[in-house]
């Protein structure tokens, strides 16, 4: 506990000596962050192999895109627009292939990102903007403040990432993150003990996907534009690695993950054209001697009676 009380400490004060293309890097950090604990619910809890998170994302930051370019809404008022859009996507997407499981859903996730991504490129509906995207989106704006500068996008893109951290760690020990765990450790155990199995691993991409909606609204007032080519395949597999890496289920593992696939090669730019090379290096010694990630969520036991809330 100590030490993640120090790391926020420090944290909340680096912006007051780092420059800004530092603390636009510990952005990114925070965006990714974010996401990858959004997939994590799905992927880490759950254990539904899908790579198909950045579709969820788009969604997310093309609603906030469209809606405040074309009716000038404000930004802050179209996060919940944007979380709640991208869920009803994540539902009508996950609701016919939530019965499969391993490589074939995972196949299956891949595609749907390619779907989403090649409509938002044929300028679907003519809203999309095609390959040029979408330009002249607002900043969010707080009680009269406008958040433009990097430091300014720091607190507000970390304090969000405090607050789901919070609420995932609430939900981990809840009982739905209970029989989200039951699920993935042994399925049919867990539908012979009464759990409704399609119900939950349903639940948990749509609420995988709300949050993933959330930070496309964050990315899209940030970046002022946004375009097709920030949503691609690329995206999903670098949230499927972060998660993977970190430490499947581990929220602790999340963000470190996040730090080490964001940040690292910011500090190698110098030797760009190996970092693929590196990270795939890095990636088969993990898979071998340490497949569970650098920071495994704890194990957990539950009775019967604890994980169905009965007496």
């Amino acid at each position: 506990m100590l030490i993640e009380i120090l790391f926020v400490i420090i944290l909340f004060l680096s912006p007051l000596f780092l420059n800004a293309y530092w603390i636009d890097v510990l952005n990114n950090i925070g965006i990714y962050a974010i996401l990858a604990l959004s997939l994590n619910i799905i992927l880490g809890h759950t254990g539904l192999f899908h790579m198909g998170h950045a579709a969820f994302y788009a969604i997310g930051a093309y609603t906030t895109a469209i809606l405040n370019t074309m009716y000038h809404i404000p930004i802050l008022w179209l996060m919940p627009v944007s979380g709640l859009l991208a869920g009803i996507f994540g539902y009508l997407v996950a609701r016919p292939i939530i019965h499969l499981r391993g490589d074939y859903l995972l196949i299956v996730t891949i595609g749907i990102v390619e779907i989403v991504r090649i409509a938002l490129v044929n300028n679907i509906f003519g809203l999309t903007g095609g390959s040029n995207g979408i330009f002249g989106i607002s900043r969010p704006s707080l009680g009269g403040l406008v958040i433009r500068k990097p430091q300014q996008f720091f607190y507000y893109i970390w304090i969000f990432l405090g607050i789901s951290v919070y609420l995932f760690y609430r939900l981990e020990n809840s009982r739905f993150g209970r029989a989200l765990n039951y699920i993935k450790e042994d399925e049919l155990a867990a539908e012979g003990s009464g759990i409704n199995v399609s119900k939950y691993k349903l639940l948990a991409f749509v609420l995988g996907a709300i949050w993933a909606g959330f930070v496309g609204n964050i990315y899209a007032s940030k970046m002022t534009i946004i375009s097709p080519e920030s949503f691609s395949f690329w995206e999903s597999v670098i949230l499927f690695v972060i998660v993977i890496l970190g430490g499947a289920g581990s929220i602790r593992g999340v963000i470190l993950g996040s730090f080490l696939i964001i940040g690292l090669p910011e500090l190698f730019r110098q030797f760009a054209s190996a970092r693929m090379l590196i990270f795939g290096a890095a990636m088969v010694v993990m898979m071998i001697f340490r497949p569970q990630g650098l920071v495994p969520p704890r194990s957990r036991t539950y009775s019967l009676e604890v994980l169905i809330g009965k007496e």
